[in-house]
């Protein structure tokens, strides 16, 4: 026992410190993840094999995968042609671009992981600022809200959804026709606070605008082989995302077979002796301050479940809500969302779904469970828009406007981010007592 508290202090300790120096913004994150990591296997809450066991290696290998495929895609001159059409689309206004690139991100993230939608449209964001001359800070944030908010929509939209799914036996259309609705209004209230405080705020040059306005979407094609391969195998990429659970296929596997085929492809028309080289790019695209980061977290939320910190704070959640259905499903949306915002939501969610099936019985039956399983999925889903590090999708897009030399600060992300969560979670409350109580 004493042994047990010890564990369970050491690691509450160690998750505490290693989020406040993150916070502090004052180390690399990927840095200070790694060391918290090692801390973890040297102080006794986990072992060596233990903690390689709490690595996702799944999630590494679609990030990787992904990153590659974005990165040698890339250079066909795909990501340009998308930004100029969707810059025509709406004449060059920064606002109407803000609007159009929520949405795609919305719609792409319901169908899609978060971490691949962000994947392709980050760089296209990119290539708009750059051509309109706008700061790509308030778009990238923008996306990162509506990857969140679309992902919650659907059974394959987020991580968190699977696992609710799988474990409660909700279809695809269960979580669309219960959740799609609030979905639908939180994108649509989302879009509108983003004008307000940043795409309102927002002018292009009008000569930069006419000059955009100008140019032919063809012209931004690079290489027309890369262009055609590329488009295939994202195609392949995409339906093979879709289609993995049929398939029986993790979606690492779907990712890095996509990178290896594009490689390989690439490679075709040239010497043997550029094939080095074209690999040796392809593979330097991937973050590996991202990786390094999730495998530093990985590990430090291993150990905090390994000692028992959330099986401990789910089940005090479960007591104060003395098995009233309304208070449980409040007190679950709102758990759910705060600890979403400072932890992988990935753990939260596996220790609480036993918890809630074991509510059954105390509960009426399936009927009054139904509103804890929605609450779940949108306090972790929702809750996930916090913080930077609260989803895999916020720290992606992190990743890669870092590697292009934009800063996303902890503090100033939270800043934004925060209240519109809370928001949304209240939003998600009224939603879920008019429609279940």
């Amino acid at each position: 026992m004493a042994q047990g508290t010890a564990l369970f202090w050491t690691a509450t300790g160690i998750l505490i410190f290693t989020y406040a120096v993150i916070i502090s913004d004052r180390v690399n994150r990927a840095v200070i993840a790694l060391l918290g990591a090692c801390i973890m296997v040297i102080a006794g809450v986990l072992t060596q094999n233990e903690a390689i066991a709490a690595i996702n290696f799944n999630a590494l290998g679609l990030l990787a995968g992904m990153m590659m495929i974005v990165g040698v895609a890339r250079k066909s001159g795909l990501f340009a042609y998308a930004a100029i059409v969707a810059a025509k689309l709406v004449r060059g206004s920064p606002a109407g671009l803000m609007v159009v690139l929520s949405l795609l991100t919305a719609v792409f993230s319901a169908l899609l992981d978060n971490v691949t939608t962000v994947m392709l449209v980050v760089p296209v964001t990119f290539v708009i600022a750059e051509q309109l001359e706008l700061p790509v800070y308030p778009f990238l944030v923008a996306e990162i809200f509506a990857s969140n908010i679309g992902g919650t929509a659907t059974l394959i939209g987020d991580p968190p959804n699977i696992l609710i799914g799988t474990a409660a036996h909700l279809s695809f259309n269960a979580f669309l026709v219960n959740l799609g609705p609030l979905v639908v209004v939180l994108l649509g209230l989302q879009i509108i606070v983003n004008h307000l405080v940043w795409g309102m705020h927002l002018n292009a040059d009008p000569e930069r605008r006419e000059r955009l306005m100008g140019l032919r979407a063809s012209a931004m094609i690079e290489d027309r082989w890369l262009l055609a391969c590329s488009v295939v195998v994202i195609a392949a990429v995409i339906a093979g995302l879709v289609l993995a659970r049929r398939l029986q296929l993790d979606v690492a596997t779907v990712a890095l077979s996509g990178a290896g085929a594009l490689m390989l492809l690439e490679t075709i028309p040239h010497h043997h002796r550029k094939h080095s080289e074209l690999v040796a790019h392809a593979f330097g695209q991937i973050e590996w301050i991202t990786l390094f980061f999730f495998i530093g977290l990985f590990v430090i939320v291993g150990g905090v479940e390994h000692a028992g910190v959330l099986d401990w704070l789910a089940l005090h959640l479960m007591k104060a809500t003395q098995g009233d259905p309304f208070r449980t499903t409040t007190a679950i949306l709102w758990g759910s969302a705060i600890l979403s915002a400072i932890v992988d939501n990935i753990p939260f969610v596996t220790t609480m779904i036993p918890l809630i099936q074991h509510l059954e019985g105390a509960l009426r039956g399936a009927h009054d469970l139904a509103p804890l399983w929605w609450a779940l999925s949108l306090g972790a889903c929702l809750g996930g828009n916090g913080t930077l590090i609260g989803a895999s999708a916020n720290l992606t897009v992190a990743g890669l406007a870092e590697k292009n030399g934009v800063h996303f600060s902890f503090i100033r992300f939270a800043a934004a981010a925060m209240p519109m969560m809370l928001a949304a979670i209240v939003l998600a409350q009224l939603y879920l007592s008019w429609r279940y109580f």
